[in-house]
């Protein structure tokens, strides 16, 4: 019963926020962007929790428990690669979407950045962001659905249904505003969870050092860093890093980042979350194999899946009231992720499909409920695709990640670097990106992570099409000389 109380605080909790940020929500650019009114608090922490989702508390812990320190490689990378998107592609992006064309979204990003009149890179982006997002939002309902299935009782389909009510219910009320508020709140949360928990498995496992010499007697291997990996293994885990550059979601925290001086203090913000996070999340999985080791029972329920261990070491380690606290963690990392990635989709079926080619004068209000309407259907396909029981979420997150790192990736930095850079260009490094992860990925040529092949095709399609092609118009280059000179300025 307490798990229940706790777990429906919680959701009424959201709920209110979403109801609230309704309220404040006065047009279109409020609903999808918020007004780029975001602190670098909010900043920092939406960007954080949308980043993470379940993998988080679920795919990670489930790794190093089953695999040991092997597994850690990718949280390096990650860290690696979040520090290079808050440094070198916020404040870029946040000052060239307001200059061009106040762009709401990445397909109306790159549409202006190019002064793409043809509007291919509107259309082939936004498609990108359907397909990718899709199988994205669905790993956040599968994680869901483990939470609820595992807590509850209930059976898969009734949990993922359950899982995804309360996310979608605030996300078609409030919009980037709730979204943004909410993420704050469960990024607190999250990294409550990721440092209590940990600290209690060590704590029952005798301590750090006892611990560490438990799993080392019983399994070996899990403590070898490089056990089971090669180069390539290696590459592949590093390379996740890679793929922030391009994730519409992280991407409009930033722009909506109430001004460039806010990105700085975000940044420092975000990393100290991540790291502390982070760092947690391996802890767990890691010494849940010396809390286990002396009762193989207790064990059982993870036996089957991994990525369960968070779950049910929670439940095992704390009182229900504080069980229910510490896995309404989990249900914040999914809920965060799941929220902005609908919105994000929304976003592209209303601002980048429906404005400009059905209803050019739509009105406001007109343009959000659309939004909601082209939400909810986004949510209804993501909820069929994570109908299979035997869906896993770090396989379908990886796969929209590198989706994402590799088509928007290099299309994102290189437009923001590169004065030379041109509309088909951009075009084919999109095409040359998402197509190779599609290819690539039922294949696993060489056993290496899509994503490398994807940003490094891309990038070199970029380069080569904005070299043989047209130079760029001279309104581009004077908009790109403009922005490289107020940011220098700052």
């Amino acid at each position: 019963m307490a798990l229940q109380i706790t777990f429906g605080l919680y959701l009424l909790g959201m709920l209110a926020i979403g109801y609230y940020a309704w309220r404040r929500t006065r047009s279109f650019d409020d609903y999808i962007l918020g007004g780029r009114s975001l602190n670098p608090w909010v900043t920092a922490l939406a960007a954080g929790a949308s980043d993470m989702s379940g993998w988080l508390l679920m795919g990670l812990p489930g790794a190093l428990y089953a695999a040991g320190l092997a597994e850690s490689w990718i949280a390096i990378g990650l860290v690696l690669g979040a520090w290079a998107n808050w440094r070198f592609v916020a404040g870029p992006l946040r000052v060239y979407t307001e200059r061009a064309g106040n762009a709401l979204t990445l397909p109306d990003y790159f549409t202006h950045r190019f002064l793409d009149r043809s509007r291919l890179l509107r259309v082939f982006s936004a498609v990108v962001i359907l397909v990718f997002f899709a199988i994205y939002s669905a790993s956040g309902i599968v994680a869901g659905g483990r939470l609820f299935e595992s807590t509850f009782g209930l059976s898969y389909e009734t949990a993922i249904f359950a899982g995804a009510a309360v996310t979608i219910a605030y996300t078609l009320v409030g919009g980037f505003l709730a979204v943004s508020w909410t993420d704050a709140v469960q990024a607190t949360l999250m990294v409550l969870a990721l440092i209590l928990t940990p600290v209690a498995v060590i704590a029952m496992a005798g301590g750090p050092a006892e611990a560490w010499a438990t799993i080392a007697a019983a399994e070996p291997t899990r403590v070898d860093w490089l056990h089971g990996t090669s180069v390539v293994g290696i590459v592949s885990l590093l390379a996740w890093g890679l793929g922030y550059c391009g994730q519409p979601h992280i991407l409009a925290r930033f722009m909506a980042a109430e001004s460039l001086a806010a990105i700085k203090p975000a940044r420092r913000i975000a990393m100290s979350w991540m790291v502390i996070c982070l760092v947690g999340a391996m802890a767990v999985g890691f010494y849940a194999n010396a809390f286990f080791a002396g009762n193989p029972e207790a064990a059982a329920p993870v036996a089957a899946n991994p990525e369960r261990v968070f779950i049910v070491l929670t439940q095992q380690l704390f009182h229900p009231w504080v069980a229910g606290v510490l896995l309404s963690a989990v249900l914040a990392a999914i809920m965060s992720t799941l929220s902005c990635q609908l919105l994000v989709c929304a976003s592209a079926l209303t601002e980048d499909f429906y404005k400009p080619f059905v209803r050019p004068k739509a009105t406001q209000r007109e343009l959000i409920w659309v939004g909601r309407s082209a939400l909810l259907l986004v949510a209804l396909v993501a909820i069929v695709l994570a109908w299979n029981p035997d869906n896993r979420v770090l396989s379908l997150v990886s796969y929209a990640w590198a989706g994402f790192g590799s088509a928007f990736g290099p299309v994102v930095v290189l437009s923001l670097l590169w004065r030379g850079m041109t509309r088909n260009g951009a075009l084919a490094g999109m095409v040359v990106g998402a197509v190779t992860v599609l290819v690539w990925k039922p294949f696993g040529w060489f056993g290496l992570y899509e994503m490398v092949p994807g940003v490094l095709l891309a990038s070199l399609a970029i380069v080569l099409v904005s070299r043989l092609g047209r130079a760029p118009a001279a309104e581009v280059t004077e908009r790109f000389d403009a922005v490289r000179l107020e940011l220098a300025a700052r």
